[in-house]
């Protein structure tokens, strides 16, 4: 029975930590944005100190996953596991204890675990980490007992090759888009549609009549005896849009957002002009001047309208700009600035500036749909 728990123990927690590293290295910058909602959070909680490490989310995020993936891999080849599993009960301690605090506080409502792949609710999440934790701890309670599956030198390759590929595929990544795009944004995803309930509510009704309790899900007449209890929504998880807080205001306050479903459009995202990178403004300045009114330019930024004025007239942008919340700015493009291409509110193209298209590309895509 104990070599079977062995086993299981073995793959599941190793698996899960390979699978949940995996999908974050995919998107290290999402990544970095989760840890930024945590230390706001631990900041107005705990203390102010936590504010300076919101600098440093992205380092903090890939190491956190390079560690998950390379804890993953130790324990499949049973690598060194005192210190293994000592690491692993420590990081699910802490993992642990966060998803409670988020679930009971209701603080961050999406603990980033799966990154956009699976989306858990705070409990969920909780609970995936109080039934991972039971096998932790039992790798723990066994650990001095567990023969490596790979000889030292074996050993000490896997790990250093892990920790190599991890950061050079999670730089690879940042420096310019996610491998596999698993947001509303992503391209093919038409925005408006995003916008709008995927079902209808279905309401369940519960009603009192001769003492009995009826359910239905039409609204019973009191006329028939039928005394109303209460009701519910039966989908209440599948009533809810993909994109809730996408909305465009122009610099007169003016609402944009249904005018960026128009026509076709480039989007320039620079959600914050001061730590904008500027290494591919003349690429992008270039592109909308070789446009040529052929596309709409539009620049999205949540940052200041006297600040993104001296920002265009720095590098010579002439496109007008929109204002559009931080958060959605960040999920539309993990770049910044980045740019997104849309035809009558379709996404065609998202690309990192590293990788900023031709005219020829742009006009490309919009006359092959």
């Amino acid at each position: 029975m104990r070599k079977f728990l062995d086993q299981f123990a073995r793959f599941f927690v190793g698996g899960l930590f390979i699978f949940s590293g995996l999908i974050k290295l995919n998107d290290p910058i999402g990544t970095a944005i989760k840890m930024e909602e945590y230390f706001e959070v631990f900041t107005q909680d705990f203390g102010s100190f936590f504010h300076y490490f919101i600098a440093w989310s992205l380092e903090i995020a890939m190491i956190m996953i390079v560690l998950e993936l390379a804890l993953g891999v130790a324990i499949l080849i049973y690598y060194r596991m005192t210190v293994t599993t000592w690491v692993l009960l420590g990081l699910m301690v802490f993992f642990t204890f966060l998803t409670f605090y988020s679930a009971y506080f209701n603080k961050v409502t999406d603990c980033g675990c799966f990154g956009d792949a699976i989306k858990l609710t705070p409990w969920e999440s909780f609970w995936k980490d109080v039934v991972l934790m039971v096998f932790v701890l039992h790798l723990f309670w066994y650990r001095k007992k567990y023969q490596a599956a790979l000889y030292t030198m074996e050993g000490h390759t896997v790990m250093m090759l892990t920790v190599v590929i991890s950061l050079f595929v999670g730089i690879y990544a940042i420096r310019h888009l996610p491998f596999i795009d698993f947001r509303a944004y992503k391209v093919g995803a038409t925005i408006p549609k995003q916008m709008l309930p995927p079902e209808q509510p279905v309401i369940e009704y519960v009603f009192e009549k001769n003492g009995e309790e009826v359910r239905s899900q039409k609204f019973l007449p009191t006329e028939e005896g039928y005394t109303y209890k209460s009701s519910r929504v039966l989908n209440e998880d599948k009533i809810k849009p993909k994109i809730t807080d996408y909305a465009v205001s122009g610099p007169e306050g003016e609402d944009l957002t249904q005018a960026t479903f128009h026509g076709n459009k480039l989007l320039i995202i620079i959600y914050d002009v001061r730590k904008a990178s500027v290494r591919n403004m003349g690429r992008i300045r270039e592109l909308t001047r070789g446009l040529d009114g052929r596309v709409d330019c539009l620049v999205l930024t949540s940052s200041s309208s006297e600040q993104m004025e001296n920002f265009r007239h720095e590098h010579q942008l002439a496109v007008p700009y929109a204002f559009v919340d931080a958060t959605v700015l960040k999920t539309i493009v993990r770049a910044n600035p980045g740019i997104a291409l849309w035809k009558d509110g379709t996404v065609l193209g998202n690309w990192h500036n590293n990788d900023t298209p031709d005219v020829e590309e742009v006009i490309g895509l919009i006359f092959s749909k």
